[in-house]
């Protein structure tokens, strides 16, 4: 089976991220940026099916040049290749406008299934795969905690959790199923595996080779726009209420009904 991986590369979720002044932004400088931590689950389930199919895990990603390096990561993992969309063009897309492009450049590549994340942990959209179905006219299932291919390939069952017990699907392929944590454990790309992953192809496409007029994608082609980023506001010191049980006990009341209010 070949399946595609839809992954981003995000900002680590230690880093200390700061608003620009104008609000117009996030300041960039220092930045450290990781794989998105849902789409590593999506990479290992792709690794798992090849293992056990055969077939690709073939990964694709569209961002800047450094989006590159969590390619790599995947294909240290055990990806056979990968694909970046990489031009200034794409930048400023949101959703829709990212689903528009990955799905042009994935209708020119064989798939038995996509996988992506189930959502990006820096925008926390969690639209890109539900979209990506919808242009590519596939069945879809979101949240899947469990996948089960049937011995003719050509359909999955697969779990989500929902309130009070678990949901099963079973789903027609090829589809767009999005990952979440509890589907498996992502492996650590070994030595071997790093090595080797410097030799395998991260082909590049810009918005000319894949087809797409310039008002479909990025900016222009984004359904949503970000008008302002802010930071939360700061939250109030800590206080330890201290002294024996009963008179801690005590102040801990006086103060959540004067103070907080809330009893």
């Amino acid at each position: 089976m070949n399946v595609i991986v839809c992954m981003k590369q995000v900002p680590d979720t230690e880093t200390l991220i700061k608003v620009k002044p104008d609000g117009s932004g996030i300041v960039t400088d220092d930045i450290k940026y990781v794989m998105n931590p849902y789409c590593e689950y999506a990479v290992e389930e792709s690794l798992r099916i090849k293992e056990k199919q055969g077939g690709a895990s073939i990964l694709i990603t569209m961002g800047p040049t450094r989006a590159v390096e969590s390619l790599r990561t995947g294909l240290a993992m055990g990806s056979d290749r990968s694909i970046h969309l990489n031009d200034p063009a794409f930048e400023g897309a949101d959703g829709f406008a990212t689903a528009k492009a990955l799905a042009e450049a994935i209708k020119k590549e064989p798939y038995d299934l996509i996988l992506c994340g189930k959502q990006a942990v820096d925008d926390d959209m969690a639209q890109v795969g539900q979209s990506l179905a919808e242009l590519l006219n596939l069945p879809h299932v979101t949240l899947i905690t469990k996948l089960e291919i049937s011995a003719d390939k050509k359909k999955a069952k697969v779990e989500r959790e929902v309130d009070g017990g678990k949901e099963v699907i079973e789903v027609t392929l090829p589809a767009v199923l999005t990952c979440q944590k509890g589907l498996n454990e992502p492996r650590y790309a070994s030595l071997p595996g790093i090595m080797k992953a410097k030799k395998k192809e991260v082909k590049a496409i810009n918005l000319a080779a894949l087809g797409l007029p310039a008002d479909q994608v990025g900016a222009a082609g984004a359904k949503v726009k970000i008008l302002k980023y802010s930071s939360p506001p700061s939250r109030p010191p800590g206080k330890i209420v201290s002294g024996e049980i009963l008179e801690a006990a005590q102040k801990l009341v006086k103060l959540l009904r004067e103070e907080a209010k809330i009893i």
